[in-house]
């Protein structure tokens, strides 16, 4: 601006400023959140007592949420609804250990959607810990719960036991799924390879969620020259806490043994071309329509690389032909409106 005065350095203490402050807020509403969650956990296991205690029925919860409505108007936490959960979540987690150091570092509603959607303990913990660690929106929190997370994390058929050492093996099966949901593609029976590979490039965004947390995009159809020719890698990522490049074979038919030796000649290559000194050894996965898990262990049995063995799932094109179109959804939402307005 004209006129204003001018400091040396000032932009950088600015921007420097700015970070502290905004660090401290969300500090602070890390802290409210976690009191809040807290509060919560304490008048749930308290209502749970007394039921248990006095023999009070379910309607002492309509009593309570007036009682407290009329003496804090001004919060909004104590609903009917909202007092049932508190009462569903000190049930689901009796122990408040947990409740201190994971449950309430996570939004109250991301654990009322848990509560909601997953019935297993074990697999509620595994939420709550793969939200602070992922830190999930409750959107993406629900699409994963959703699409299984739980109980496709980890399944993928590998050799990494055999080929690499056991810190890196644990980790790495870990950051591979039996399964990838690709609910966000549709495509036709006749599909190739690189139909498959442009519809996860056109929802990159998609595809790295459904991949998981530490995977960075390095290209498609990525170039190496080995002994003179050119090859091309489909899929090739870095995962960042593996500190490794990882490539991805797709294909759209079932796993057959033969492409377990074309991926260990793209390991190779990038190990030797791509590869830091300080990276960890090249992993690969073979990302298959189908596959027959029995076949896929006997290939990587002996197999020098390691490497996995995972199928994907799409979205049926008779589904994605039943779901209404953009336009279709506003002409419902504009004759709702417009029959709203006529009835008030």
């Amino acid at each position: 601006m004209a006129g204003e005065l001018t400091f040396d350095g000032y932009e950088e203490y600015l921007g420097g400023l700015k970070a502290r402050i905004r660090a401290a807020q969300i500090r602070s509403a890390l802290a409210v959140n976690r009191e809040l969650v807290a509060l919560y956990w304490q008048i749930g296991r308290d209502v749970l007592r007394q039921q248990r205690r006095q023999g009070w029925g379910s309607k002492v919860i309509d009593r309570l949420s007036g009682d407290l409505r009329r003496e804090f108007p001004e919060i909004k936490g104590f609903s009917v609804r909202n007092l049932k959960y508190m009462r569903a979540f000190a049930e689901a987690y009796p122990d408040k250990g947990f409740v201190q150091q994971l449950a309430a570092q996570i939004p109250w509603f991301h654990n009322c959607a848990i509560l909601d959607a997953v019935k297993e303990p074990a697999a509620r913990a595994w939420y709550v810990r793969q939200t602070i660690a992922q830190g999930w929106s409750r959107s993406v929190l629900t699409h994963q719960i959703d699409a299984g997370l739980f109980e496709r994390q980890g399944g993928a058929a590998t050799n990494f036991a055999a080929t690499l050492p056991s810190v890196q093996s644990d980790l790495a099966q870990q950051a591979l799924k039996d399964s990838y949901l690709f609910d966000f593609l549709s495509l036709g029976p006749a599909a190739r390879e690189r139909d498959l590979e442009r519809g996860l490039l056109e929802h990159i965004r998609k595809f790295l969620l459904e991949l998981g947390r530490g995977f960075a995009f390095v290209g498609s159809q990525y170039h190496l020259e080995v002994g003179d020719q050119d090859f091309y890698i489909d899929l090739l990522f870095y995962h960042f806490k593996l500190r490794c490049f990882v490539v991805i074979d797709l294909k759209t038919g079932s796993f057959q043994p033969e492409f377990a030796g074309k991926l260990g000649f793209y390991l190779s290559a990038v190990d030797d071309l791509l590869r830091h000194p300080d990276d960890r050894p090249t992993l690969g996965l073979i990302l298959c329509k189908s596959s027959n898990r029995v076949i896929a262990e006997y290939t990587l049995r002996d197999a020098r690389r390691p490497m996995g063995v995972s199928t994907y799932e799409l979205l049926p094109e008779e589904i994605k032909r039943s779901l209404p179109s953009i336009e279709e959804i506003e002409a419902l939402l504009y004759l709702d409106f417009a029959d709203g307005q006529h009835s008030g």
